[in-house]
């Protein structure tokens, strides 16, 4: 999987024994074994894990810091029969000091070690009774077990194959310091950081260290891999829980179940080729400079054949119903806020919509109701029209018209039908032939009716369209395409549903309205119906499902992902639904289409950004009308199943 930019990463929480490293080294073995076979490439074990963090005055014993040191020794011996990397803590002497210590190995080899930098010396904590900070270490070189190793805060571990894979080690308190050790690694290019650490539990403590955990991936836009003393350290006034996780900038991927006795862990794949592109559109992350120099120790991070971590099919809306909900009602309220500011500094009422019976209009006119409601105007206000044409089924009309009803505004019924065949006599094109002319003279129609009454009544036309169709350039090029604000512009289809779900969930009033336009299928209905009065002509059947490319269009727009890993990841996620060639086949299309319908995008009328996924040529896109697809294209074009 380092091919797509995946490495598998865990964190181990084993049973201990405090102050028996026989008994601890033989559990880690253990579970370096259990990781090789689960294809963990880089595994973690608590601070101190050799000995037991809790051994407080008996870290002044020889006794112990010699039985770590074996410890220390079998575990070494013991990486040479698998390809993991492995990081313990113990404790280690070095000049007149004694540093808690990471230790990094691999094959049969110290790769480095990393002292701990910030010592605690307050309520239950009291190490600075025993250990020293990296701040007082002299060296950068020592001799341990037979080798000379390199020693210090400043080592970074980075991958030869995927050079953006880069690791970097940090202890316990160092992550809860104001400036944490890590932040010099982040800024010197670590993707990932591991923290060996050992926390007790006291109440609320959980919740702020999952956050301390997730906000520290979020800032430093990284993955972060922390595991804790279990358990079995409890004792005397202190109890330990064990907790482990895996974040990937502000997200917990993974987590496992803490107070375990027995030895547990977690693991998951860190996604450093998207973390890594996100660096590089944030142009403020280099913002201030590192405080020090690093040494980086070339590494061979074991890969995987399987992916663990799993992929959103619609990675857009939030796969929790409640964070749905929540995430709908904070969406309705930017949409409408953007509204309504527009409408107070017009210092108009009006609002002029049409209304289809579809998902995005339907969208649009429920946020106009909302900035309404918060302005304090009344809905008689809102001038909706339906424009039956030739496609205008009963059900669509019926929908819209139930739907204008419900919510009492000034509500107009003007076909287009005559319009249309009078436009095209007047420019010559045959009204039997349902080509592109015929459904855009449609299209086109309708916006001018629009403009038309909005420039009659003083207000404003309101958009309907979607960030999808903007992806695809699904738009009628001055039709649908234009308006004088556009409330869905960075809304994709996939969230539409979800969105117009949200408020049939929540109003019973328009409930039964809101779940047919839903059932409805997707379409411009710009050609005639079938015989029996139903829809004939189908977006997904002509430009392909919605599913397939918002997912191409997150993994493509968000991160920069190249074609072959979009192809794989959605291969993996649609598996079952859409065939290999199917995925390829539509994932050409989008491309295609994007690349050629960027001059749609370069005009667009203003509209509230929502997500991180904006088109607007003001904001997010920056991109050549004329840009060539063909490099995109040909890495699809020479991949087979």
């Amino acid at each position: 999987m380092k091919e797509y930019g995946f490495i598998r990463v865990g964190a181990a929480v084993p049973e201990l024994s405090v102050a028996n490293p026989k008994f601890n080294v033989e559990r880690i073995i253990e579970m370096i074994e259990e990781a090789a076979k689960k294809e963990i490439g880089i595994l973690v074990f608590p601070e101190l894990s050799i000995t037991g963090y809790t051994c407080a005055d008996l870290f002044m014993q020889d006794r112990l810091l010699n039985e770590a040191l074996n410890g220390l020794q079998k575990i070494k011996k013991a990486t040479s029969k698998v390809s993991l990397i492995t990081m313990v803590g113990v404790p280690l002497k070095i000049g007149n000091q004694l540093y808690n210590c990471a230790v990094v190995l691999q094959k049969g080899q110290i790769l480095g070690v990393i002292p701990k930098t910030y010592i605690p010396n307050y309520n239950e904590f009291y190490e600075k009774r025993w250990f020293a900070s990296s701040a007082d270490l002299l060296e950068t070189e020592i001799d341990l077990l037979g080798e000379v190793v390199p020693i210090g805060t400043d080592l970074l571990f980075q991958d030869q194959e995927l050079k953006e894979a880069i690791l970097g080690v940090e202890i316990c308190e160092d992550l809860w310091s104001i400036v944490p050790p890590s932040v010099d690694l982040a800024l010197h290019g670590a993707t990932v950081l591991f923290n060996l650490s050992s926390s007790n539990e006291i109440i609320g403590k959980y919740e702020y260290r999952k956050d301390l955990v997730k906000n520290h991936s979020a800032k430093l836009i990284s993955g972060y891999v922390y595991t804790s003393s279990g358990i079995n350290e409890s004792t005397t006034d202190v109890v330990f829980s064990g907790e482990a996780m895996i974040a990937e900038n502000g997200s917990i991927l993974a987590e496992n179940e803490r107070f375990q006795f027995e030895s547990n862990l977690c693991f998951q794949d860190i996604d450093v080729l998207k973390l890594h592109n996100t660096r590089i559109k944030d142009i403020s992350y280099m913002g201030i400079k590192p405080r020090k120099q690093v040494r980086r120790i070339m590494i061979q991070i074991p890969d995987t054949k399987t992916l663990e971590r799993k992929i959103s099919k619609n990675p857009f809306v939030p796969s929790n119903l409640e964070h749905r909900n929540v995430r709908c009602s904070e969406i309705f309220r930017i949409q409408a806020a953007g509204l309504a500011r527009r409408l107070r500094h017009i210092g108009t009422k009006k609002t002029v919509i049409g209304i289809s019976g579809g998902l995005d209009s339907t969208l649009a006119f429920l946020v106009i109701t909302e900035a309404y409601r918060m302005l304090g105007i009344s809905y008689d206000n809102i001038i909706a029209v339906t424009m039956p044409g030739f496609g205008t089924t009963s059900r669509t009309l019926n929908n819209s018209i139930a739907l204008m009803k419900q919510y009492g505004v000034t509500l107009r019924e003007i076909p287009i039908v005559d319009a249309s065949l009078l436009h095209m006599r007047d420019i010559g094109h045959d009204t039997e032939v349902h080509d592109v002319t015929y459904e855009n003279v449609q299209a086109r129609e309708r916006t001018q009716i629009l403009m038309d009454i909005a420039n009659r009544e003083g207000g404003i036309v309101v958009g309907t369209g979607d960030l999808s169709e903007l992806a695809l350039g699904w738009c009628t090029y001055n039709g649908d395409h234009m308006s004088m604000y556009a409330v869905n512009t960075s809304i994709p289809k996939t969230l539409v549903q979800y969105l117009v779900r949200y408020v049939a969930d929540t109003k019973e009033e328009v409930k039964q309205v809101l779940y047919d336009i839903l059932e409805t299928p997707i379409s411009p209905e710009l050609l005639p119906p079938t015989k029996d009065g139903k829809i004939k002509q189908k977006t997904e059947d002509k430009i392909g499902p919605y599913e397939l490319h918002d997912f191409f269009l997150y993994h493509f727009f968000r991160y920069g992902a190249e074609p072959k890993k979009i192809l794989f990841l959605a291969n993996q996620v649609f598996k079952g639904e859409y065939s290999f060639d199917i995925i390829q086949k539509w994932l050409i299309v989008f491309l295609k289409r994007f690349f050629s319908q960027q001059f749609k995008r370069s005009c667009l009328p203003d509209g509230p950004k929502v997500g991180t996924v904006s088109l607007s040529p003001r904001g997010d896109l920056r991109m050549p009308s004329d840009a060539d697809v063909e490099v995109w294209i040909q890495e699809l074009q020479d991949i087979k199943l």
